[in-house]
């Protein structure tokens, strides 16, 4: 069997007692019992996402939710994991979670200016295929995090593949304020929504 949930019409399970389409994994075995301990292990995370998706619904933006999760939960110190060039946004995002009480470390993507070609990138995927250009550092990133006491930690528009290394290397739990687009000013949703008019020879 293989999930399919993007392409089902039915919207089962947004319902109860229903039957579900052919080939749907619901019906293969009872995922309530085997999925409700991990919630209850994952209690404190899992309640305060459904208290801050019912009182801020469609009154707060992203950054007041994040906020305001981390506040409910009872997290001190959050971490900021951002892209040098999203430097701005990050000095404002952390003004703001600070002047809403919490403590904030941060870390920026080249942190520790680690050359490229020393961690062995090849020229053709360099931007100067001589002399130092400096890495993305995700996993330092996360460890500078860890070492600052951070309980929660904030994506903010590191590179694909160097966010899914921070994701793995983090010890607390990771959210995302933003994602990076250079294309479409930090909107990729752009490409979805457009993808049968401007964007229909996309490949």
């Amino acid at each position: 069997m293989f999930s399919i949930c993007a392409w089902c019409e039915e919207k089962s399970c947004k319902k109860e007692n229903e039957e579900y389409p052919k080939g749907c994994l619901i019906p293969q075995k009872n995922w309530f019992d085997k999925l409700a301990p991990k919630y209850q292990e994952e209690n404190l995370i899992f309640k305060t996402a459904a208290h801050i998706e019912k009182t801020g619904y469609k009154k707060w933006p992203r950054l007041k939710e994040i906020a305001e999760f981390a506040i409910k939960a009872g997290f001190e110190t959050v971490g900021i994991a951002f892209c040098i060039g999203l430097k701005r946004e990050a000095k404002i995002a952390a003004d703001y979670y600070r002047d809403k009480g919490l403590k904030v470390a941060s870390a920026v993507c080249s942190c520790g200016s680690f050359d490229k070609k020393e961690l062995g990138i090849p020229p053709e995927d360099r931007f100067s295929e001589e002399g130092f250009e400096v890495s993305c550092n995700p996993i330092a990133q996360a460890e500078f995090l860890e070492e600052s006491g951070s309980e929660f930690n904030i994506v903010l528009g590191l590179c694909v593949g160097h966010d899914s290394l921070f994701f793995k290397y983090s010890t607390v739990p990771t959210t995302v304020l933003a994602v990076k687009d250079r294309v479409l000013a930090h909107n990729p949703l752009g490409a979805v929504y457009n993808i049968n008019s401007y964007y229909d020879d996309l490949n």
